[in-house]
């Protein structure tokens, strides 16, 4: 087992007691059902046609839409890359092997959630140049976080990082257009 600094334990005691009532609750693997669903709308490829539907649809702003996609997703990939790799929080299973995890994750670090940081950047990025779309765009990101915890592969507190990275992303990608 890692060391870790006195705050990070605190933030993982309590991320570990929610994401432990999470999954013994009874309906947990129904959930989990839905929520796999969700993730998989939040991995990469659903952006990639976002991203060009916006750019051939939207004459006006598509290609700066699309420039800052390319150069927020361009931050936010390395960055939590990084993170999680000098982090080193280990997931939640790993941490207790009784919790059930209705997913096999790509890696094995869980802080902060790459699904949860590409979906906040989409959302931040919907909500900066088509304002009429954010309430919908935030819902989906809150739903993909959601559901990476509903699954079993992230702490609460993974996401809130993750939603974090992304917008800082999304908004430093928006300087550059």
């Amino acid at each position: 087992m890692m060391i870790q600094r006195p705050s990070l334990q605190r933030m993982t005691a309590a991320d570990t007691r929610a994401i432990c009532w999470l999954l013994r609750q009874p309906r947990a693997a129904h959930r989990a059902q839905l929520a796999r669903g969700i993730s998989r709308l939040g991995d990469g490829p659903f952006y990639v046609f976002l991203i060009l539907v916006v750019w051939l649809l939207d004459r006006a702003h598509g290609a700066q839409f699309a420039l800052a996609a390319v150069i927020a997703y361009g931050l936010e990939v390395p960055a939590f890359m990084a993170l999680k790799n000098l982090i080193k929080r280990p997931r939640p299973a790993d941490m207790d092997e009784s919790l059930c995890v209705f997913l096999q994750p790509a890696d094995r670090f869980s802080f902060p959630s790459g699904h949860t940081a590409a979906a906040f950047v989409m959302a931040t990025l919907m909500g900066v140049f088509y304002p009429v779309a954010a309430t919908v765009a935030l819902a989906f990101a809150m739903l993909v976080g959601l559901s990476r915890v509903l699954l079993g592969v992230h702490y609460p507190s993974d996401i809130g990082a993750g939603a974090l990275l992304g917008a800082v992303c999304a908004l430093a990608g928006t300087l550059f257009v």
